[in-house]
């Protein structure tokens, strides 16, 4: 595998996530992991994932933040995939539910100010990245 932290290599984990909406998600249940798929947002390498406040999700980062997602294939042979090792935090910022609100969240809440509406804000620590034909690229924080 190559390590780098360079610009080039986060302008294409960048373009993997803009062509992705869905993710598998990770987190720990106790002491084996859980895995779900998610809707997906970032703003840069950012990551974001919205949920219920009620969710296991939510109970299960409240006792361990570490979580992984995999990005990039969704059944059909795919030219880029992302392994991201991550922690991940709680948000109730009223911005970023504004901003990642859409009317397709109705079903489950009232609206982006619905108490039970929250962000999981996904920090990356290390994203490998791998494209067909080459070997890995390491990005870290």
């Amino acid at each position: 595998m190559i390590e780098t932290t360079n610009s080039q290599l986060e302008e294409q984990i960048i373009q993997v996530l803009n062509a992705n909406q869905v993710c598998s998600f990770a987190t720990i249940d106790g002491n084996k992991p859980k895995v779900r798929y998610m809707a997906l947002f970032h703003d840069g390498l950012e990551i974001y994932l919205t949920t219920s406040k009620k969710t296991d999700k939510v109970e299960e980062l409240q006792e361990n933040p570490h979580v992984h997602i995999l990005v990039g294939y969704d059944g059909k042979s795919t030219p880029n995939i992302l392994q991201i090792q991550a922690t991940a935090t709680i948000s109730s910022d009223n911005a970023l539910r504004e901003k990642l609100w859409s009317d397709d969240m109705k079903q489950w809440f009232d609206g982006p100010h619905d108490p039970n509406y929250v962000v999981m804000d996904i920090s990356p620590s290390y994203i490998e990245y791998s494209s067909k034909g080459s070997e890995p690229q390491i990005w870290t924080k």
